[in-house]
């Protein structure tokens, strides 16, 4: 008869085998894990999103998307999320863990609008221009973001069109795109997160929640921060954490991370700085082509 100790070693070393294939396959599938799928149905669908989120629903087609946020009454950050334009409904591609906040809160605003929010079963997966469509693909759009930022589609199940999440991750730090890790909630801006530059908030459309802050900010110009692409010249980013050092001042911290890119939220007054270094490693900003170059300094 097997020994106890002997039982928890086999116990053991088959649970760390699961786990392993688990990390595996996880890393191989071809959809975004960590976004979920909104539908919205009802004839007031459109023009009940269209008051409470920071672009304009209307200009959504059935070969569009719409990048947008849903903010506090104060302008801060609560959620951001893709929109498209369905036969019959629109759908949110948004952050798995918002969705059950977002049908909540968005919820509270329905009063007497014909409009259902329900999750769905369906999965992001995103592309660069040139590689092939999910057959499975309920819709797709290019990302609306910038020039090269490839397509996402809504699909009913993951196959072998698409990246994997490393590869979209790498693609995006190079092009400087946000994702929801890159936010805080409740206090991140729309404008700090470069939403104003990346076609994610519309300036002509009616009231929103949270207009009055994100229209002051922008016709100011009282952006004291924004989310930039750095790099290390070299080593790599840490797991988790990372502070920008100007001199012996701190002026801004990581967010999205792999290898030797990230995205960091750096001080306006640091975007100039001739010496920045995160851990003691040299850092620098990685200006992206969508970021106006008069906006620089």
């Amino acid at each position: 008869m097997m020994d106890l100790a002997a039982m928890v070693r086999r116990f053991s070393n088959a649970v760390v085998l699961l786990e392993a294939v688990r990390t595996a396959v996880s890393y191989m599938h071809k959809y975004l894990s960590h976004r979920a799928v909104l539908s919205f149905t009802g004839t007031d669908r459109a023009s009940f999103l269209q008051g409470l989120v920071t672009n304009d629903v209307q200009a959504l087609t059935d070969s569009t998307a719409v990048w947008s946020a849903l903010l506090t009454p104060q302008g801060r950050w609560l959620s951001e999320f893709f929109l498209y334009d369905a036969p019959d409904r629109i759908l949110m591609d948004c952050p798995a863990n918002h969705a059950d906040m977002l049908v909540k809160r968005l919820s509270r605003f329905r009063l007497r609008a014909d409009v259902q929010i329900e999750k769905t079963g369906l999965h992001i997966v995103t592309g660069t221009e040139n590689s092939p469509m999910p057959e499975s693909a309920v819709t797709n759009a290019p990302d609306p973001r910038c020039d090269d930022a490839g397509w996402r589609a809504i699909v009913t199940e993951s196959g072998t069109s698409g990246e994997t999440p490393a590869e979209f991750l790498e693609r995006r730090l190079t092009l400087g795109l946000p994702d929801v890790m890159d936010f805080e909630s409740e206090q991140t801006l729309a404008l700090e997160a470069d939403m104003d530059l990346l076609h994610g908030v519309s300036w002509k459309k009616g009231c929103y929640m949270g207009q009055e802050l994100t229209a002051r900010t922008h016709y100011r110009g009282l952006v004291k921060r924004r989310l930039l692409p750095v790099v290390l010249s070299d080593g790599v980013f840490p797991d988790e954490g990372g502070v920008i050092v100007s001199g012996e001042r701190e002026v801004g911290d990581i967010r999205s991370r792999s290898g030797n890119r990230a995205l960091a939220m750096l001080r306006r007054d640091a975007w100039s700085a001739p010496e920045l270094t995160c851990n003691g490693q040299p850092l620098s900003v990685v200006w992206p082509v969508w970021f106006p170059e008069e906006m620089r300094s």
